[in-house]
């Protein structure tokens, strides 16, 4: 009932290591229960029949800079039901790791690249990770960007069995929250096509938020009526 990919790439302006995940799901909130990332660790999706609390467990041992092979096999040791889970991480270094337990759901499939995974269950077509991993190791530009072009490939790929209703897109950086935390909990018809509008409108005002966060003298206006 998901698919997804999780990703690092270097920040803007530097070697700085941002870390994401754009997902899609049936399910109604997908984001809120299976998009995890943390900066300066990396990025997990916990999603088929999802434990959130896997999520925080794999981010914790990625922060100490275990490595993403490691930090899974940890995790599932440390759960009775990890045959029920799909699990995607990755971590500062190393290649990132994926786990597919036994009663996941319908198809499924994962696709693990040199710096992104992509997985997915209840799918369509066995290829569409593939398609997901593809489309990202061969865009160019920022993280997020990426990301979603991924998401439209598993779509064309042809993403779940079934109808989806909901995205996410998460992006972390140097600061100690997300810059990036976007979603959309339900959506009719397209909810990629509406994470992807909702993208375009915050764009272009990441930098300032996190300006106005760290040091508001700097930050430029809000440009809203009131504002002096």
């Amino acid at each position: 009932m998901t698919f997804s990919i999780v990703a690092r790439a270097p920040g803007a302006g530097g070697p700085r290591l941002q870390y994401g995940i754009a997902i899609c799901s049936s399910s109604p909130a997908v984001a809120a229960r299976c998009a995890h990332a943390r900066a300066g660790a990396g990025a997990v999706a916990s999603q088929n029949i999802t434990d959130p609390a896997l999520g925080p467990r794999l981010l914790g041992a990625l922060a100490e800079g275990i490595g993403a092979p490691a930090a899974l096999a940890a995790a599932l040791q440390s759960t009775p039901y990890g045959e029920y889970r799909q699990l995607l991480a990755i971590g500062r270094d190393g290649p990132p790791a994926v786990h597919t337990g036994a009663r996941a759901l319908g198809i499924h499939a994962t696709a693990p690249g040199a710096d992104a995974a992509a997985g997915g269950n209840l799918l369509a077509d066995h290829g569409v990770p593939a398609a997901m991993l593809a489309a990202f190791e061969n865009a160019a530009g920022p993280l997020a960007e990426r990301l979603l072009l991924a998401l439209y490939a598993g779509l064309d790929a042809g993403g779940e069995a079934g109808p989806v209703h909901s995205a996410g897109l998460l992006v972390v950086d140097a600061v100690s929250w997300p810059i990036i935390d976007l979603r959309i909990d339900w959506h009719d018809t397209d909810p990629v096509a509406a994470l992807q509008d909702l993208y375009r409108l915050y764009a272009p005002q990441v930098d300032a938020y996190v300006d106005r966060a760290l040091n508001p003298t700097r930050a430029p206006s809000y440009g809203v009526p009131g504002d002096p």
